[in-house]
């Protein structure tokens, strides 16, 4: 069999190092950082541990797939997996809170109902009918199959069945999620529960297509998921399935280059000027470094070619805190932000101040993560328009103090408890990158897995099926298959 160089150890990367390698290839993957992991990062300090990337896992059929295909021991053998209950709390901008069950469907139309007034709950439970429709016709094709050649058809039909809506003597069908909120949700809290799946990948829903009602649907449908002693454990147990499979990992060695010969990708070149030959190239990064590896090889490529200009950032605080945790605390808050139109423009052009974001409050239950039962480790996270405190120590602060603030609604008396808190501002090159989506122009598309030059492969969250822990995990399963059976691949069966 082949020789296989990847680049980078993102948890794409490492899903695809895995399957090929029990498929009797000879994998070698090279990360310019000193560990695995890419995004999923741990930050340990003082006896406290934090899930610095990732902190909660949908679809973990994609990873124990992973398992299953790549050796005897299952998932649920090399980490534990916890169903979250309630999925969320939501605190809303009028004060209104609402806890919804994981995986229920009657369960959150009840609660719905409840917290937000009769009939609110039986207008999300429609429209949770509606975005399964969308799912289950774009579940194969933007989940489980290589991008099709004929992508153009995906980013031109809208396969969420929009409702139809009488709007100055014309009847209109919503186009984007923002348009599903006001038209069919018809109620300003369920506009930003629904909003806040595609706001959590940097996705403005006033522009997002309607086809994003599948990231809504996903967590319902699948339940969210947390991995006990934080998400960074299945990127462990990922990294010694690789380990075990015989790939090897070269820590400290970054890739200055892709080889070409004969019209193909034929290796890598390193920083310290070494060259290591292969047969095939699997890369783990955003395609404006791709096209630098490849001396803009791929520039003429004429594959999807989304926006890869700044997008908005994911925005850290890590808090350690003094007192326990009290024991009907809710794993996960989401505290909306107060003006929502006000957010949504600072994503696109920040303001001088900083405006308060929507903040999402973990409270991880796992004494993994702190010294003793006296204590408790909280992140804190928003999106936050590109670069916005990274090179700014003022707004740096600033910010932070407007997460901690908000976060005082799900935590009483916060401020008194804190130990100490750090920062992580920003997530690399290109922001947060976002599932693949239908519809839109094709804006919402990844490249494919293939590229122009054959024998390399683009893998990770800035490549179809796109962003996110399940569909970083499925582009690995994508590349091994195009690689294992060539360009005839066409997805899990």
């Amino acid at each position: 069999m082949g020789r296989i160089a990847v680049i980078g150890a993102g948890t794409g990367a490492m899903a695809a190092a895995a399957r090929l390698a029990v498929a009797g290839h000879r994998v070698t993957v090279y990360e310019r950082a000193e560990t695995y992991g890419g995004e999923v990062r741990r930050f340990e300090r003082d006896g406290f541990g934090f899930d610095a990337g990732p902190g909660l896992l949908t679809l973990p059929a994609v990873w124990r797939d992973l398992f299953v295909k790549t050796g005897k021991e299952p998932l649920e053998a090399c980490v534990e997996l916890v169903q979250v209950d309630p999925s969320s709390r939501h605190v809303f901008a009028d004060g209104t809170e609402a806890a919804l069950p994981n995986a229920s469907r009657a369960g959150v139309v009840a609660a719905l109902d409840q917290a937000l007034g009769s009939g609110a709950g039986g207008r999300w439970g429609d429209f949770l009918v509606r975005a399964r429709e969308a799912w289950d016709r774009t579940r194969r094709p933007l989940l489980e199959e290589p991008l099709w050649p004929d992508w153009p058809v995906l980013a031109d039909r809208e396969p969420y069945p929009s409702v139809p809506h009488k709007r100055l003597l014309r009847t209109r069908r919503a186009a984007t999620l923002a348009e599903i909120g006001a038209w069919e949700l018809r109620d300003p809290r369920l506009a930003a529960l629904l909003e806040s799946h595609a706001l959590a990948y940097g996705l403005d829903p006033r522009t997002a297509p309607a086809s994003a009602a599948v990231l809504a649907y996903m967590e319902h449908a699948f339940g969210t998921w947390y991995v006990r002693g934080g998400t960074r454990e299945l990127a462990r147990a990922v990294y010694e399935r690789c380990l075990a499979r015989r790939v090897e990992f070269r820590f400290g060695a970054e890739v200055t280059g892709v080889l070409e010969k004969d019209g193909r990708a034929a290796g890598v070149e390193l920083a310290d000027g070494s060259v290591a030959e292969a047969d095939h190239v699997v890369a783990d990064v955003h395609p404006v470094q791709l096209r630098e590896l490849t001396q803009h090889r791929l520039d003429d490529e004429g594959d999807v070619r989304p926006d890869t200009g700044p997008r908005p950032g994911r925005f850290t605080v890590l808090l350690a805190l003094r007192g326990p945790r009290e024991a009907a605390a809710v794993h996960r808050t989401v505290v909306h932000a107060p003006d929502r139109t006000a957010e949504l423009d600072s994503l696109e052009s920040p303001s001088p101040e900083p405006v308060r974001p929507t903040v999402t409050v973990l409270r991880p239950d796992d004494p993994a993560l702190r010294p003793d039962g006296e204590h408790e480790s909280v992140v804190l996270s928003a999106v936050v328009p590109s670069g916005d405190g990274r090179h700014l120590p003022a707004r740096h602060e600033a910010l932070a103090d407007a997460l901690v603030a908000a976060a005082e609604t799900a935590i009483p008396g916060l401020r008194e408890r804190i130990l100490w808190r750090e920062v992580e501002a920003g997530a690399g090159l290109g922001g947060v990158s976002a599932p693949s989506l239908a519809a839109g122009h094709g804006r919402f598309l990844h490249p494919a897995n293939t590229t122009r030059l054959p024998g390399l492969y683009r893998v990770g969250g800035w490549s179809h099926p796109g962003g996110g822990l399940p569909h970083a995990g499925m582009s690995g399963a994508l590349v091994a298959g195009l690689i294992v059976e060539g360009p005839e691949f066409r997805g899990s069966q």
